[in-house]
Formats: structure tokens, sequence, C-alpha cells
């Protein structure tokens, strides 16, 4: 690894990220709100990062206990390149981003998997938009915010953002000034209770059919992205609903599950009784592991069986962690999104999503 930064190297001679060759290097790591910090990282080898606003990454801690994979989406834009940043919140049960608190600093590295996800306005462009959030879902709607700072500010944007407290909402003073800057933009913060440290003369309460319209009078109009946690999103969902919103217009960020779930059913589980004759070669070249893939079984959990260690997060599809290079056979694979087609077209596959039609060798 080269760990000298050519500061003058110009974005035309710098080659993009690439999760399978580099790591992540720690270049900032500052305080936004009670317990929520932003993460910066570089490229450990001077490449630049190519991702479109409102996607994730996935980060591999290693703790103490073994690696931990987390997925946070990214809080940066992609209009400047040079680094990536989360911005995470640590809840009161939280390990990963605890972990993240007390040990990442800067001049630390950690592993990476990404950018991932389709929550982008890229993919859903409109003249105006609405951006509904709670919390630390507010992350994905700062990285399309910045980017539209960044290309078009005179983009119309309703921006909500939904908190306990008024210290709790996040980026509050850079959104205050997008809203001087930005012409398109309008504010709404709502907050639960007040708080002794400031006064508050905005809304207070809990979104609902009449605070939105005061919010985003217009919202039927818009394009609506949402993120925030789940009683939030179904609230806002069901809302909108009731209103007569056309919901092919509203697309929310969960990592639950996907927000539109594949039409096959998921891979089920592979009885312990299943007839061995049935079971389907895998060799993993890496590894110098040759084991058996069982009816129905993904490529993820043949490995496991054989004790063949492949990182994943969410198992469904979508976060890509699990992405692998397959050199022989043939696989189905239902995913969601977490591969692209010029990956599979290279012969990459997701691991938690692919079941061997043929004998196979994969990179593991």
């Amino acid at each position: 690894m080269n760990a000298t930064i050519n500061l003058y190297k110009h974005l035309d001679e710098m080659l993009p990220w690439n999760d399978r060759l580099q790591v992540l290097e720690v270049v900032g790591v500052i305080d936004e709100a009670p317990d929520v910090k932003t993460f910066t990282f570089r490229s450990d080898n001077q490449t630049w990062f190519r991702y479109k606003p409102g996607q994730f990454v996935t980060l591999e801690l290693p703790t103490a206990d073994g690696p931990l994979m987390r997925t946070y989406t990214l809080s940066s834009s992609p209009s400047r390149p040079f680094s990536i940043a989360v911005t995470v919140k640590a809840q009161a049960g939280s390990v990963g981003t605890r972990w993240m608190f007390e040990n990442l600093k800067p001049g630390g590295h950690v592993k990476a998997f990404g950018p991932a996800g389709e929550f982008s306005l890229h993919d859903h462009p409109s003249a105006k938009y609405l951006f509904v959030s709670a919390g630390s879902g507010i992350t994905p709607m700062m990285s399309m915010l910045r980017w539209l700072n960044d290309f078009s500010p005179q983009t119309d944007i309703s921006f909500v953002n939904c908190a306990r407290r008024p210290e709790e909402i996040i980026f509050r003073k850079e959104l205050e000034l997008l809203g001087m800057r930005m012409p398109g933009l309008s504010l709404g913060f709502m907050i639960e209770e007040r708080s002794s440290r400031e006064s508050w003369f905005g809304h207070m309460g809990r979104i609902d059919a009449v605070r939105l319209p005061m919010l985003s009078p217009d919202f039927r109009e818009r394009e609506v992205f949402c993120c925030g946690p789940e009683p939030f999103m179904r609230a806002v969902r069901q809302m909108l609903e009731s209103a007569g919103f056309d919901m092919e217009h509203y697309h929310e960020e969960s990592f639950g599950r996907p927000a539109v779930m594949p039409v096959e059913a998921p891979f089920a589980d592979v009885p312990a009784s299943a007839p061995a004759e049935q079971a389907v070669a895998i060799r993993f070249a890496t590894s110098g592991v040759e084991a058996e893939c069982l009816p129905g079984q993904t490529v993820l959990q043949a490995a496991r069986a054989a004790g063949v260690r492949i990182s994943a997060a969410c198992e469904f599809g979508l976060c890509g962690t699990c992405k692998v290079m397959k050199s022989a056979g043939e696989v189905e694979m239902s995913h969601n999104g977490g591969i692209l087609e010029s990956e599979i077209a290279e012969g990459y596959i997701l691991c938690c999503c692919s079941r061997p039609l043929t004998p196979i060798e994969i990179e593991a």
C-alpha cells in the first residue's frame, strides 16, 4: 500500500476506488450532534470514489470478538470524489457504532465494500423533490442535497426533517446555510419536545396528515424520498396513500429489507436430511477447499458449511458485500441491486443469493 498522497494529482490521472483492492483511511472525525459523528475517509492508494448520492457502504469493523459487518449510508456527495463520509448515530444498544466511536481515529484503516444501493435521485429524476427524514435517516438526503447544491442549486426541494429535540437535528447549521444559498430549497424542521438549551419557535409534534401539507403544500407534485426508523417510514407511507399520492413516486431506504422484494421467494434453508447425491460440487479456489452445495443451498451457505469465510452483511442481495469472482460454472442469482450488470458480465456473483446450476469454482 502506498501511504504517500500526491495532493496535486488530477482526477483523470487517478483510478476509481476498487473495494477488492483498497481499504479506507480515516482522515477526519467530527461531532455533529449528541451521539452522532461523521467519519471521513480517503483511499489508501490514491483512487477516487464513484457512486450515486444516496448509496451506502458496508464497513468491516475489526472488533475484539471478530470482524463485524455494518452498513452505513454515505453522507458525502460524489461531486467531491476524493473522499467519502458516513454520519452515524450510536444508539443505546449499538455495538459497531460504539466501536467506531472508540477506535476509529485519523490515520486508522478499515476495510469497506461498495458503494451500493438504489436509493438515489439519479434513478428518479424530477423537477421537484420532497426529502423527508427522521434522526440519522437524514444522511442519504444530505448526500443528495449536497450533490444538488454543487450541480443544480436552482432545483425545487422541500426538505423535511424530524428530531426529538432541536440539538438533535443533524447538519442543522449547514442546512440553514444551504437554505440561504439555494433559492429552491425550503426547510421544514419538526421536533417532539422542547430543550433547555435553546428556544424553539418552529413546528412541534410528529409529522401527520395535517402537518405535512404545512411543511410541503404541493407534496403530491413531488418525487418523495423517505428515510428513518421503520415506524416513521410506515407512517409516512400510510399518510401519502391516504392523501391519494401516486406511490410510484415514493422511495424509501431501509437496510432491514428492500423496498420492493424480488418476485422469486427467498432461498430456503436446506434440511439436514437433503440427499447428498443431488449436491453440486463447488471449489473455493483461494482457500483451496472443495465442497458440495446441497439442493436449494446458496453459495454463501455452502461456504459457511465448509469453513470458508466470505464477508456478508444484508444477506438478501442488496449490499454487495459477498461479491466474488466466479471462474467456472453457472449459477442462478436473484439479487436486489447489490451487483451491476457489468460486474455480472465480468463473472462476479453475490454468494448470498446465488445457487449453483453446475459445478462451479469461485475466488474465495
